[in-house]
């Protein structure tokens, strides 16, 4: 695909249900007709206006950057009152079809999750720990943002990671891990592609050593810990693991397969029904294994 324009036609194409959810429709520069792309090229810049009732949103593409920013204000609004919602590399020289529908699917949910829409209605998203937070101290991740980050990797999880919130008003970590987010990190175990597992376990790595603890006993024992000691398995994970990691998924994996860690892993497969619930003070493998 070498053609920027074509490119951003799909994305447009792709947000299209987005758009009608939010109640933005694409704003016509004055001379361009309903069948050619909305867009305003100036300075090397392209520009596609959004607008709604309340608010309103551009797509900005300069030097292979591409940008969903967003306003309140829907009349009289300047530069200084957009914020940004998300931002993409996007090269036509190099760009498919995989690459325009995964842009379009990453701008159509920030655009829902800041504008509002039928998929979200009164349910508010959880907001991940941002990176800046989490490596000063201020903030710890959670497993929502490990699951949040996830689905940068696995685009396939971005449906049941919303459902997840959807259903019970908050993320329930133990339904989406079981059920999605570990059965695809095993996959990427057991395929063993080198730049695959470097970015899964970047991911991992940084997680769990400015994770809570809830967090790291989710990736220690609910995600790596199904892998059930399988010696192939965790070979392909030790070039991968950070040292700190390295220790507690042996350890658990050793655990889950001896004797009395049968019922444990019977606990992890079977988790109990949703109850919100606090656990302060014990050990985070501890608790995910039931002792």
């Amino acid at each position: 695909m070498a053609d920027i324009y074509t490119a951003l036609a799909g994305i447009l194409k792709g947000m299209s249900q987005a758009l009608e959810e939010s109640g933005m429709a694409v704003v016509y520069p004055a001379g361009v007709k309903r069948d050619e792309l909305p867009a305003v090229t100036q300075g090397g810049k392209i520009t596609i206006e959004l607008a709604g009732e309340k608010a309103g949103a551009r797509i900005e593409y300069f030097d292979n950057k591409l940008a969903l920013i967003y306003t309140d204000k829907a009349e009289d609004s300047g530069e200084a009152d957009y914020v940004r919602l998300a931002l993409s590399l996007l090269d036509p020289d190099t760009a498919d079809d995989k690459d325009i529908k995964y842009i379009a699917g990453e701008f159509s949910e920030s655009l829902l999750d800041k504008a509002g829409g039928k998929k979200n209605a009164g349910v508010k998203m959880p907001t991940p720990v941002s990176k800046t937070a989490a490596r000063s101290g201020m903030l710890a991740y959670d497993p929502n943002t490990l699951a949040n980050r996830l689905t940068a990797i696995y685009p396939e999880l971005k449906a049941p990671y919303k459902e997840n919130i959807e259903k019970y008003g908050d993320f329930l970590a133990e339904e989406f891990f079981i059920n999605h987010g570990t059965p695809a990190v095993l996959a990427t175990i057991k395929g063993n592609d080198k730049q695959k597992m470097r970015r899964l376990f970047n991911l991992l790595n940084e997680v769990y050593e400015d994770g809570t603890n809830e967090t790291q006993g989710v990736i220690a024992v609910t995600i790596l810990g199904a892998m059930e000691n399988d010696q192939v398995l965790l070979a392909n994970c030790v070039d991968y693991m950070s040292h700190d990691l390295t220790g507690p998924v042996i350890q658990v994996n050793k655990y889950l397969a001896s004797k009395g860690g049968k019922g444990s892993k019977m606990r992890l497969e079977n988790p109990p029904a949703y109850k919100p619930k606090k656990q302060k003070g014990k050990n985070p493998l501890a608790s995910m294994l039931g002792l």
